[in-house]
């Protein structure tokens, strides 16, 4: 696994950086023997020091984990355990929901018709030919949001096969829509 170590208005000093990796590598490497890819920085913030730590345990997975403390080994620690809570969890969510499958779902791009304004400050569409969609329980989507961190996952239900979503409501609360099968 690649970890890239940097710090951002802090000198890390020559025996940081192998302690970071190391003490990294050991936690990834428990539960994902071959982990794509990870990043460490810190950060000085005041009196404290930051340390924010990046994983991706598996393609299209992203773990996030933070720390603050007044040393830098101490920050480094604590976002470490952080992240190990968070791949335990993972791992054995995935051991739980192990039959669950993955469709690849076409993705298309929507063109603005010329014809419409468009205003200077309207974001750019991007767009992927294929996507990842899950068939899972509502369990297991909530799962794969929390552990990629993002605001809304699109998954097919494993109960019924709709199209459902989850997603982080304003309030923390998780929120769901399942379509009505009216026909």
């Amino acid at each position: 696994m690649q970890i890239n170590i940097t710090g951002k208005h802090i000198n890390l000093g020559e025996n940081m950086p192998a302690y970071a990796e190391e003490a990294l590598g050991k936690a990834v490497e428990k539960y994902f023997t071959s982990a794509v890819s990870a990043s460490i920085v810190f950060s000085k913030e005041r009196e404290s020091i930051k340390a924010e730590i990046t994983v991706h345990p598996t393609s299209g997975l992203l773990m996030k984990g933070e720390a603050k403390a007044t040393d830098a080994y101490a920050a480094l620690d604590q976002a470490v355990a952080r992240i190990s809570r968070q791949l335990n969890r993972y791992k054995d969510r995935l051991v739980e929901h192990r039959n669950e499958k993955i469709e690849m779902a076409p993705v298309s791009v929507i063109e603005s018709d010329e014809t419409q304004e468009v205003a200077a400050d309207a974001p750019v569409i991007i767009a992927e030919t294929q996507m990842e969609l899950p068939i899972c329980s509502v369990s297991g989507a909530v799962m794969r949001m929390d552990l990629t961190d993002a605001p809304a996952l699109l998954f097919r239900n494993s109960a019924h096969g709709e199209l459902n979503m989850v997603y982080r409501r304003p309030d923390g609360n998780i929120g769901w829509v399942n379509p009505k099968q009216g026909k």
